[in-house]
């Protein structure tokens, strides 16, 4: 699978809709499962995608649930001021349509044609899979509203004019305990390869830096940096699967040391058995590269 990469400065947090398959979005049958459209959903954006992680304000005892999805202000910096959206059917978003919503979700682009800006992981979210697509507007449409708004973002750089071409059509691999599938997880889902890689002027520098880790995170809990995940010796080289499980979804190292925000673990811990282990197998294909300088 593979992402275009967006152009952004360094060291930022970070259809043609043709949507045919799926543009009638909340009918589109989800393929080989029995779940629906809006169950599979769900698992999506309160398990591996972690939505609620920038989207769900966070008091002193984590996300506030009265308020899940409601929007919240994500990065202050000399750089931007980002607030992300209301998305509950209380926010703007009631009133686009289903493609628009999910054009929003995948490219970037609002109804009105202007951009949404960083830290929405748009070069990994172009990778969502048609059906997931559907499936995430699907939820979304059911969630409990809340009745907030954010403020606008404010950028102090100039965004780009697009993401990248516009996508036509995407689809999964099957899923299952594969590479591919675990790269869709990886990369589309979880879009823990774009924190995990480091920022160039043209975005991550997916081509020659992938999940080289370095990108540094900063909040309430201080510096955070993001580990290097290949198959180096600086990276995962070390670790059993047994151990990155419980760094993944516990954020608990085998030392027993606890492990920094902004990582979803709350979320990553409601990963299927299958999926996380997917990811992990793909994590252990990645190409070794030492941490970044």
């Amino acid at each position: 699978m593979q992402v275009t990469c967006i152009p952004f400065r360094e060291n930022k947090i970070k259809m043609k809709q043709v949507f045919v398959v799926a543009l009638t979005l909340g009918a589109v049958p989800f393929a080989g499962a029995a779940e629906t459209l809006a169950e599979r959903g769900a698992y999506l954006v309160q398990g591996p995608m972690g939505c609620g992680n920038c989207h769900t304000p966070m008091g002193p005892d984590g996300p506030i649930l009265s308020q899940d999805l409601a929007g919240s202000l994500i990065v202050d910096d000399d750089m931007l001021t980002a607030y992300s959206a209301n998305i509950t059917p209380a926010g703007a978003v009631s009133g686009w349509t289903d493609a628009e919503l999910g054009r929003a979700i995948r490219e970037g682009i609002r109804p009105d044609g202007s951009l949404i800006g960083p830290p929405m992981p748009f070069p990994m979210y172009r990778g969502l899979a048609d059906d997931d697509l559907a499936a995430i507007v699907a939820y979304l449409r059911t969630v409990p509203a809340v009745d907030s708004q954010p403020p606008k973002s404010e950028y102090r750089f100039p965004l780009p004019p697009a993401y990248g071409p516009p996508v036509d059509t995407v689809t999964a691999p099957p899923r299952g305990v594969t590479v591919d599938y675990g790269e869709y997880m990886a990369k589309a889902v979880s879009h823990c390869m774009e924190c995990h890689t480091p920022f160039g002027p043209q975005g991550p520098m997916i081509g020659t830096d992938l999940g080289r880790g370095g990108f540094r995170f900063e909040g309430p809990w201080g510096v955070s940096v993001a580990p290097n995940l290949t198959t180096h010796e600086d990276g995962l080289a070390s670790y059993s699967d047994a151990e990155l499980e419980q760094m993944i979804v516990e954020g608990v190292r085998p030392d027993g040391s606890p492990m920094l925000p902004p990582m979803p673990y709350g979320y990553f811990a409601k990963m299927t058995e299958d999926d996380l282990a997917a990811l992990i197998l793909y994590l252990r294909t990645l190409p070794p590269l030492p941490d970044a300088g």
